[in-house]
């Protein structure tokens, strides 16, 4: 055999090693995923909130608890996490919101979610304003039916 051929066998030997070893490991982690799930689940309790603010933050810079912050790994401690401030009964209090529903969260608004300690889990109900503003048309049709209506005539439709 050449030395390339060799080398060639060795690189795939340990290509094939490593992805079982990844295999293996993310069984793991996905075990671990959907019993902290099953907890979260478990222990969620429906609250109505005000949201003040929403950011994505450092966790040493989100004004977390102290308990929070020794719990976590030193590597994950400069992470960012989406941070939801909120008014919750007479206490404004900063939680650790899914990044799934952090884009849905709507600021100063006040909304019904499921929370589990500091960790918001969903958001159920959104309280919407009963008016919604009519979509304005921009362009030419918009300055021709603006004309129109000026005159005293139905809009083209």
């Amino acid at each position: 055999m050449t030395k390339g051929a060799i080398i060639a066998i060795i690189v795939l030997v340990v290509l094939i090693a490593a992805i079982i070893v990844l295999y293996f490991l993310g069984k793991r982690a996905q075990k671990k995923q959907d019993e902290q799930n099953a907890m979260l689940q478990q222990n969620k309790q429906t609250v109505s909130m005000l949201v003040i603010d929403k950011k994505r933050l450092r966790m040493k810079d989100a004004g977390l608890p102290a308990v929070v912050l020794e719990q976590t790994p030193k590597i994950l401690r400069n992470s960012k996490v989406p941070v939801i401030k909120a008014k919750v009964g007479p206490q404004v209090m900063n939680l650790i919101c899914d990044e799934k529903i952090f884009d849905d969260v709507p600021v100063k608004k006040e909304v019904k979610a499921a929370v589990s300690g500091i960790y918001v889990l969903e958001v159920k109900g959104l309280r919407k304003s009963a008016q919604t503003a009519p979509v304005k048309k921009k362009g030419f049709r918009a300055w021709v039916d603006k004309l129109q209506e000026k005159a005293g005539a139905k809009p083209l439709k």
